[in-house]
């Protein structure tokens, strides 16, 4: 393919990006940008070029070596319930930014800690973004089948760096409070983890299926080759320590690398993501290391005795037979595995550069006597210039400076150089005696250690035999030689430092926390960070400060960073919380530690101190007198949580008494409702019965026409009064459990066909056509007197509901695994949704009738209730789409009982 095709596809690429960050960022897309699989995606990053090709060429030459960097994160996922949501708790909390922040802010705001940290990650990432320029440049030159050019300006490399440091330095400082959520950057990085995934399982299922035959295949063929079996196993004790230290290397890596911290705790959004990211980031590292073997050992069986790079296997192969569209995109996978490290970890970097070394050793001074404006225009500035200047110097280390390492030498330096970090971070997290000077001489011991162990070894190249350095050690010292130190010679030169590095550093940061004691708020922080649940909800109530300062002086500060407007709200949430009279003047430690809070996301933790400290006077506060208030205010925050559940459960109980109570009445109206009709209903019938008669008894020259139609209203009038008493007996006995159930199997068809036979003329009468769907035989066992009288209530409902001359009643029948489902619609009114839950009740008559007042005893219902329970079975009723109701019952489809 020609440089300049693959160049217009790389282009499209960035653009199709820019696209994807730019849709993000706006709000009505907002639910898209921010839900679990964004979030876990984008946790991915971890996977670069390094994965991308540098596993496949480790897999090539040391067998079954690369899986260490999977394993190590893989093994400690499932403590991210715990531990995870501990740190983004805590950042959260402190509108922590970055990993240097993070730690800085608990060894007690410390700006030189801050700083030794931003220099720890520098020293770090920037080889690492080189290695993946590295890698956009090698596979580039694979791809069009190139040299490289001696000159930038014709190096396509050149572009790829300036567009994403412009990419970069846009998207990624679009908020002053870098603690501010990067919808657009975190979107793009997760469809780059999806589509990088996708390109790399493609090819993966090529390699195996079409240039081989299958997994067994590729194990056939590599099998013979010189030192497989070697290659691919473990090994005795001595591999197996390697393998030991290396997967501890990529467990903390997971935690400590910017990038990482950056995705995973910065831009979370919701502490619930991490349930998703516990299954679906260890599922996505499985399919990704799925295919490397085959596509490691296929490449070394294709190009046996051919001097190949065998990190580039996955472009050589499809290229290999003349594949121009499957290398293309295989190039884009790579392509996407590494910009979305450089993007993530140049604007990490940039916030660290600018919030623990620029900030506060250069430009606080004069960021403090600006107004807001300018220092918003200065801090988003400060950052753009590092983004762009940290991917520029990447560049010229990747152009200028030998990296002739693969690509997984490479990144486990960097992952060795950001493991110094580890014992003052987890130290930071469960050990309470941790102090500043103990992370402090930790850290610059365990680097010198990893300076002289692994950075100079590696300057010199680890197999120059003849450095006397390597070879002899540091004045021809045995014990000294840095890739053997103390006569430890069977570590592979990363475990080596590794081990050394690590084993020096806790030792150092252990013995100097135990010697020489950390100040207050040192010891502050510690409980803070250790106990951050018990303080979550009242968390500037922990922080331990004496001193006079006056809300007045701390507002002007914050009106300095985050303008007037912002302030004041800020000010009003704060005196909403803690009650606090806006008019007050003096501040306390509350207000102090928020303030500090509102301006890190700006200028950082130690900044953010020492702004405030400048504005008021802090008296100095003993170890014992922190541990006092502490205990004082843990004991305030139980008694407040208490106070809380006890005033919630009265609060429940309160609205349950008057719940029952608001029943009680409606129960009470309604029961003196069905009194008042059921006394109408029985004396209508009696008071008819006795006209009738006294006609009869008194007039003695009535026609017999007459007499008989006398006779026939009494008898219809006793029937009624029958019917009556039957129903309030019937319910009786149905709550009272007397009532028995003739069960016997029936096809429940001709069961509604019965019952609508009745009904037809009065059906005609009102004009309403009703339509009996699914009439065929459906048997089963039920009591069909009782169902006949519950269909009937149901179609008489109905019935009285529809409207005149065009109403419609549909009867329908439909059977599932275990039950069957009739329901009865109409097109009339429908029900009001207030009636819904009480439409059953024995005291209820719904309003929205079609008359004003209510016809009948207001029973019916409930009896269908008590007869369809008895069959175990449910019934209720909703509203139709258009118009109408739906009564709907369900009885089981059981089989023939005694």
């Amino acid at each position: 393919m020609s440089s300049i095709f693959l160049i217009i596809i790389l282009l499209l690429y960035l653009t199709f990006l820019f696209f994807i960050a730019h849709w993000a960022e706006k709000k009505e897309n907002l639910k898209w940008a921010n839900n679990p699989y964004v979030y876990s995606f984008s946790l991915a990053v971890y996977c670069t070029a390094w994965t991308y090709y540098g596993s496949i060429g480790v897999a090539a030459n040391s067998g079954l070596n690369y899986l260490t960097i999977y394993i190590g994160p893989i093994i400690i996922i499932p403590a991210w319930i715990i531990i995870l949501r501990k740190i983004i708790r805590i950042s959260r909390l402190n509108n922590v930014s970055s990993i240097a922040d993070f730690i800085s802010l608990r060894y007690g705001n410390s700006r030189f800690l801050g700083a030794i940290v931003t220099l720890i990650c520098l020293a770090a990432i920037l080889p690492y973004i080189a290695l993946q320029l590295k890698a956009i440049s090698e596979t580039f030159h694979v791809v069009t089948k190139t040299t490289e050019n001696s000159l930038i300006f014709f190096d396509t490399t050149t572009y790829v760096a300036v567009a994403l440091a412009l990419f970069a330095s846009y998207y990624g400082t679009r908020y002053v409070d870098a603690s501010e959520k990067r919808k657009g950057i975190i979107t793009a990085v997760a469809m780059e983890s999806v589509l990088k995934l996708l390109f790399f399982v493609i090819i993966g299922v090529y390699v195996t299926y079409y240039v081989f035959d299958g997994f067994g295949d590729i194990y056939e063929q590599a099998s013979v080759l010189e030192n497989f079996e070697a290659k691919n196993t473990i090994g005795g004790l001595e591999q197996g320590m390697n393998w030991f230290f290396l997967c501890m290397l990529s467990l903390f890596a997971i935690f400590l690398l910017p990038r990482q911290f950056q995705v995973a705790v910065v831009e979370n959004n919701r502490e619930r993501h991490i349930k998703t990211a516990l299954w679906l980031f260890p599922l996505y590292l499985f399919i990704f290391n799925l295919f490397v073997f085959p596509i490691a050992w296929g490449g070394n069986v294709l190009f046996e005795g051919e001097a190949k790079n065998a990190d580039t296997f996955s472009l050589l192969i499809p290229q290999y037979f003349n594949h121009t569209f499957l290398t293309t995109m295989v190039f884009l996978g790579g392509f996407s595995a590494a910009i979305s490290m450089i993007i993530v970890s140049s604007i990490s970097l940039s916030t660290m550069l600018s919030n623990n070394l620029l900030i506060p050793y250069t430009f606080l001074g004069r960021l403090k006597n600006e107004e807001q404006e300018v220092n918003n225009k200065k801090i988003v500035t400060i950052r753009k210039i590092g983004i762009f200047s940290l991917i520029i110097a990447s560049y010229l280390i990747y152009r200028f400076f030998a990296l002739d390492y693969s690509l997984g030498s490479i990144g486990l330096v960097s992952f060795v150089i950001i493991g110094q970090l580890a014992p003052a971070f987890f130290g930071a997290l469960f050990w309470r005696r941790g102090s500043r000077l103990g992370a402090i001489w930790g850290i610059i011991i365990g680097f010198g250690v990893c300076l002289y162990t692994l950075l100079i070894p590696y300057s010199f190249g680890i197999t120059n035999t003849n450095n006397t350095f390597i070879s002899t050690g540091f004045f021809n010292i045995e014990f000294l030689k840095p890739l053997a130190l103390f006569g430890l010679d069977y570590l592979s030169p990363i475990a080596h430092a590794f081990f050394w590095s690590l084993f020096f550093n806790t030792m150092t940061y252990f013995a100097v926390s135990v010697s020489f004691k950390g100040n207050y708020r040192e010891r502050n922080y510690a409980e803070m960070y250790i106990d951050i649940d018990k303080y979550s909800t009242n968390h500037e109530n922990a922080f331990v400060w004496k001193g006079t300062a006056y809300t007045r002086d701390i507002e002007k500060v914050l009106v300095k960073f985050l303008g007037e407007e912002r302030t004041q709200r800020a000010m009003a949430i704060f005196n909403a919380k803690y009650n606090v009279d806006k008019k007050q003047e003096l501040a306390d430690a509350r207000l102090v530690k928020f303030a500090e809070n509102l301006l890190t996301g700006h200028i950082g933790t130690a900044s953010a101190r020492i702004l405030i400290s400048s504005v008021v006077k802090e008296e100095k506060v003993t170890l014992t007198e922190v541990l006092k208030i502490l205990e004082e205010s843990n004991e305030t925050i139980l008694i407040n949580k208490k106070l809380t559940e006890t005033s919630n459960e009265l609060k429940e109980i309160t609205a349950q008494l008057q719940h029952a109570n608001e029943n009680l009445v409606a129960k009470d109206k309604q029961k003196d409702e069905f009194l008042d009709t059921v006394t109408h209903e029985l004396r209508t019938p009696i008071t008819a019965i006795r006209a009738a008669s006294e006609i009869l008894i008194d007039d003695d020259e009535i026609p017999d026409g007459l007499k008989k139609q006398f006779l026939q209203n009494i008898i219809s009038e006793s029937d009624r009064l029958n019917r009556l008493i039957d129903k309030i007996l019937d319910l009786e006995k149905f709550e009272t459990g007397k009532q028995k159930l003739n069960l016997t199997e029936q096809d429940i068809s001709v069961t509604i066909l019965k019952t609508i036979e009745p009904l037809q003329q009065l059906l005609k009468n009102k004009g309403i056509f009703l339509s009996f769907e699914n009439k065929k035989p459906y048997f089963f066992v039920y009591d069909e007197d009782r169902l006949v009288q519950v269909i009937t209530n149901l179609l008489s409902n109905a019935i009285k509901f529809c409207p005149e001359n065009d109403g419609i009643i549909t009867v329908s029948i439909e059977q599932k695994e275990d039950f069957f489902k009739i329901s009865i619609k109409d097109n009339g009114k429908g029900i009001q949704n207030n009636d819904f839950e009480n439409i059953f009740d024995k005291f209820y008559q719904s309003d929205n009738q079609n008359i004003k007042k209510p016809i009948g005893s207001g029973l019916g219902l409930a009896i269908c209730k008590q007869i369809i329970e008895l069959h175990r079975g449910k019934i209720w009723a909703e509203n139709n789409e258009n118009s109408g109701a739906c009564f709907t019952f369900t009885l089981p489809n059981l089989g023939y009982e005694n």
